[in-house]
């Protein structure tokens, strides 16, 4: 695995400063049952990293004293994590919105069986990744019979009554490009998305998200490996959009890892960049509750250049129409 950071790590991307908190992410770990070329995590099957039952009732306690109103839980495959569900559980019991971060075929698991029940009982928003609609291309990014495994996943989705109108379950599907490339207009790509599905498999969604690959980890490392990491950097930076820079989700957004130490963003945890707080070389959540973080500095590096360029992108899909 080729290293980004030293790449990317003199940067004259803007400063930016954080805005009130509004969404808590927190990867349960990087174990998951999928092995994606994109995947910015490095997640895979053979990933022992996984939250303790101590800390998810640390992110529990954090919940309660800040009134966040959301709980993003991303992995690996998060599900996989023993204490998914009794965090989900204890979160929606706090009148928390959460949001599961769902490869699909992770449905279909041994032990996994009543997933999908779970997930509708606690009206869990599920954001799945399917980053095409054409067999071929998604069987080439996460292997082969993942598309048609999560077209069944989709359709078991669907009859809880996911995506469904007046249903309140909501079911949201990602996008991520094939290669060194941005994606295509969100609005089109959504388009295309409903009909091909809808038309061939009968799957109903919510949105479409379109997110840009950020050239770090798995991804980063493939392009330096083909010697293409520096032209996809200057792809990213010529395409900066500076409006972009008021709605990128690291001003309102806390990103907790697997042992329980906050980052900007899930890209700067990835990248081992800490928040920056106090002086401390690293600040574990416990060390937050009460604290105010509106106006505290945000870690950029040139990574950064991929949520704000072109439409932008974020956890919830491109900035600008």
């Amino acid at each position: 695995m080729h290293a980004t950071l030293p790449l990317i790590e003199e940067s004259d991307f803007p400063a930016i400063r954080r805005r009130r908190l509004e969404t808590l992410q927190v990867n349960l770990g990087y174990k998951c049952n999928q092995t994606c070329v994109h995947c910015h995590v490095n997640a895979g099957p053979n990933r022992t990293e996984m939250m303790s039952r101590e800390i998810v009732f640390e992110i529990v306690a954090f919940l309660r004293a800040s009134g966040i109103r959301t709980l993003d839980i991303t992995g690996g495959a998060p599900e996989l994590n023993p204490h998914f569900r009794m965090l989900v559980t204890a979160a929606r019991d706090l009148g928390v919105h959460v949001i599961d971060r769902c490869n699909l075929t992770i449905l279909e698991q041994p032990g996994q069986e009543d997933l999908a029940q779970f997930l509708s009982d606690h009206e869990v928003e599920v954001v799945a990744s399917l980053p095409c609609y054409l067999e071929e291309n998604v069987d080439r990014q996460r292997g082969k019979g993942v598309f048609e495994a999560s077209i069944r996943c989709l359709q078991l989705l669907n009859r809880f009554g996911y995506g469904q109108p007046g249903s309140g379950l909501t079911l949201n599907l990602v996008y991520n490009p094939q290669g060194p490339v941005l994606p295509p207009a969100q609005d089109k790509l959504e388009q295309d998305y409903r009909k091909h599905l809808g038309e061939r498999y009968g799957i109903v969604i919510n949105q479409l998200y379109v997110l840009t690959n950020m050239p770090i980890q798995r991804f980063g490392s493939m392009l330096i490996s083909k010697g293409q990491f520096e032209q996809y950097m200057d792809l990213l930076k010529n395409a900066y959009q500076p409006q972009n820079l008021e709605s990128v989700m690291c001003r309102t957004l806390l990103s907790v890892d697997w042992r329980g130490y906050v980052y900007d963003c899930d890209f700067n945890q990835m990248l081992g960049l800490p928040l920056e707080w106090k002086g401390k070389s690293r600040v574990h959540l416990k060390e937050l509750i009460g604290a105010n973080l509106n106006g505290n500095a945000i870690v950029v590096k040139d990574h950064c250049y991929g949520c704000t360029a072109g439409q932008g992108s974020s956890c919830g899909g491109a900035l600008a129409a």
